[in-house]
């Protein structure tokens, strides 16, 4: 089912999958927590935090695309999407509506970016953890030009390591996002 901004919690699977990854990022101190304030991603926030003591900050900026019309229908209606925006030009694409409701990669990487940065110039030197959506990530890291648009697949509890310097992102880690057969041609 295409979820997009459907406020869902996390079921059985995705409380295991929250609770491994905290295991797995208890070793690194985190100053803040930022969330999505979408309940899949704020109760995965939560577990995390709890392991450093920290209290999550949620807010609406960091959700996932708006998918409008698509959202609650089956996830093949948003491979159809991608398939048709995959064939198209980059500059086409990341303007692209298909329909009024849903989102396009500028209207997503615009909100995103300049959270970001906001945060990274709030809190300069600090280690920040900000649990998002893949459809953010997927469209991060097209825009940054690390993998083309129709490639990227953003598997749960994927991360992405960023440093700043206040104005520029430098990737410096990439988990659980791999390069999938180019849908282009399907």
């Amino acid at each position: 089912m295409v979820q997009g901004h459907t406020d869902i919690p996390l079921n059985e699977e995705g409380k295991i999958q929250a609770k491994e990854a905290a295991q797995n990022l208890k070793h690194i101190k985190f100053d803040k927590v930022f969330s999505s304030d979408l309940l899949r991603a704020s109760q995965t926030a939560e577990i995390i935090a709890k392991e450093h003591d920290l209290i999550v900050e949620a807010t609406a900026v960091l959700r996932e695309r708006n998918f409008g019309i698509l959202e609650g229908n089956p996830i093949e209606k948003l491979k159809e999407l991608r398939r048709l925006m995959a064939k198209m030009e980059d500059n086409k694409r990341v303007s692209y509506k298909h329909h009024p409701s849903i989102e396009s990669d500028n209207e997503v990487i615009s909100r995103f970016l300049t959270f970001l940065r906001e945060a990274a110039i709030a809190s300069p030197g600090k280690v920040i953890l900000v649990v998002c959506h893949g459809g953010l990530l997927r469209v991060l890291l097209t825009h940054f030009g690390i993998m083309p648009y129709a490639d990227v697949r953003v598997n749960n509890l994927a991360h992405i390591k960023l440093e700043s310097d206040g104005v520029e992102f430098f990737v410096k880690e990439i988990f659980g996002i791999e390069a999938e057969k180019s849908t282009a041609s399907s």
